[in-house]
């Protein structure tokens, strides 16, 4: 399997396990350093992210990716997607379409995991 084709199919599974909220498998996929800047400029790490969706207080009912792109360079891939999100964060409507550009990196078990990831509201 080629380099992107790990990607995409990392990128499927990170889809579902947001949609699920299976943070076994979402702590699989995100770094133990992960770095996330989320659209309202936030830092946040995977521990929170994780503890969003364990508490409920991250509820995601539909992703629909369009606008995939792949950059391989090395053992490291970015992908750039533009996705329509619809749920809720703390009770409160969180939709909209967002832009998340996420770096993956190979761990030292080969497994591809996300090491950093940004997203933006596209207005």
């Amino acid at each position: 399997m080629t380099i992107e084709a790990q990607i995409l199919d990392a990128e499927d599974r990170l889809r579902i396990a947001m949609l699920c909220a299976d943070v076994v498998v979402l702590s699989e996929l995100l770094a133990p350093e992960l770095i996330f800047t989320n659209h309202l400029g936030q830092l946040q790490g995977r521990e929170s992210d994780l503890a969003a969706y364990r508490s409920g207080v991250l509820k995601i009912e539909q992703l629909v990716p369009s606008e995939q792109h792949i950059l391989v360079a090395h053992e490291v891939g970015i992908v750039s997607v533009r996705v329509q999100l619809t749920g809720t964060y703390n009770g409160t409507p969180a939709n909209g379409s967002f832009r998340f550009t996420r770096v993956w990196s190979l761990s030292p078990d080969r497994s591809w995991h996300v090491v950093a990831a940004h997203s933006g509201l596209v207005v």
